[in-house]
């Protein structure tokens, strides 16, 4: 259900992508627990352009990549800027992060976007964050404005503490466009979704990010919204009570003829990755979107939470898709 910008163009994997460094011009703490950082060019070049809603990958060593909205003005070209929520029993890459000071040098690469705006057909464009959740929008504010575009952001957290960009969202909470909510731990006393998407008017699209409980909770009270007007982006996989089942399958790879058998305990990237094909992931987890791939032939059993119903007709996601065929013809 999450429209973007990108795919249209993508007939193979994120193959490994360029890596550049850059400085961090600033380190700061933004709310409890959350740290932005200010990236910036060494010789104080323009960053790569990017749309509001784009992320970055940090890589933290060889092993550690994460992926992390930009937070920045579009506009802005000579910086990026992302926040981070320390997770102590978390992967490692928030631990990671907020042990870099000012002045070190991390390399990144990016920025890609699979959580774009809509366009000027859109008559609202409505907003909910959770947590950690609102650093995409944080892009999407300054860009909106810049259109003249109309739009609201629900802006949810525990307390006025753990609510990052307040002096940022200043304005906004002023002219009545950005509203915050906090339920100091329990949701009875915060955001009332299910009244705020109970009805939709033709024109308007909806953006949310956040945990996977908010996450959740969105999703379930949008039966009246078309799939083409819900936008969203994890931040980590979605709870699932469905056990899946591993059977094994073939993959062909169409400019070689290549069939490369893909046992029950293997996914398709391992395989790939075993025949040389230098292949990139992130989350392996089917959320990050990372490894979205086009497809030609057979039937995929898809287990990603980022492609919509229309594009599962042309793509699936290498790290955890499966087949229901016998076989699967890859576009590389």
């Amino acid at each position: 259900m999450n429209e973007r910008a990108d795919i249209g163009n993508s007939s193979q994997p994120q193959l490994l992508r360029l890596k550049y460094k850059v400085r961090v011009a600033a380190a700061k703490d933004e709310a409890a627990a959350i740290r932005s950082f200010v990236l910036v060019h060494p010789a104080g070049h323009e960053l790569p352009p990017f749309a509001a809603g784009a992320h970055i990958d940090v890589h933290l060593d060889d092993h550690i990549v994460r992926q992390y909205s930009l937070s920045s003005s579009p506009n802005e070209r000579a910086r990026y800027r992302i926040a981070v929520l320390l997770e102590p029993n978390g992967r490692g890459g928030s631990v990671a992060m907020h042990k870099i000071q000012e002045g070190d040098f991390i390399e990144i690469s990016g920025p890609r976007n699979h959580f774009a705006l809509a366009g000027s057909e859109t008559s609202l464009h409505m907003m909910l964050a959770g947590g950690i959740g609102v650093t995409p929008m944080m892009s999407m504010v300054p860009e909106l404005e810049a259109k003249g575009a109309d739009y609201v952001l629900h802006y949810c957290t525990r307390t006025p503490e753990n609510t990052a960009f307040l002096k940022d969202l200043g304005p906004g909470v002023e002219a009545k466009k950005v509203r915050l909510h906090h339920d100091n731990g329990d949701p009875s006393q915060g955001l009332d979704i299910k009244a705020l998407v109970a009805a939709y008017v033709p024109g308007m699209h909806i953006y949310f990010c956040g945990p996977p409980g908010f996450m959740a909770a969105i999703k379930e009270n949008l039966g009246a919204w078309p799939p083409h007007a819900v936008h969203f982006e994890h931040f980590s996989a979605p709870e699932s009570d469905t056990v899946h089942e591993n059977h094994p399958f073939k993959i062909a790879i169409r400019k070689t003829g290549e069939v490369l058998d893909v046992s029950a305990s293997e996914s398709i990237v391992d395989v790939l990755r075993a025949r040389g094909y230098s292949i990139e992931t992130d989350c392996r987890e089917g959320f990050c979107g990372t490894c979205i791939t086009r497809y030609v032939e057979g039937v995929p059993e898809h287990r990603d939470c980022v492609l919509s119903a229309e594009e599962r007709k042309k793509y699936l996601m290498i790290c955890c898709a499966r087949a229901e065929s016998p076989s699967l013809t890859l576009d590389l």
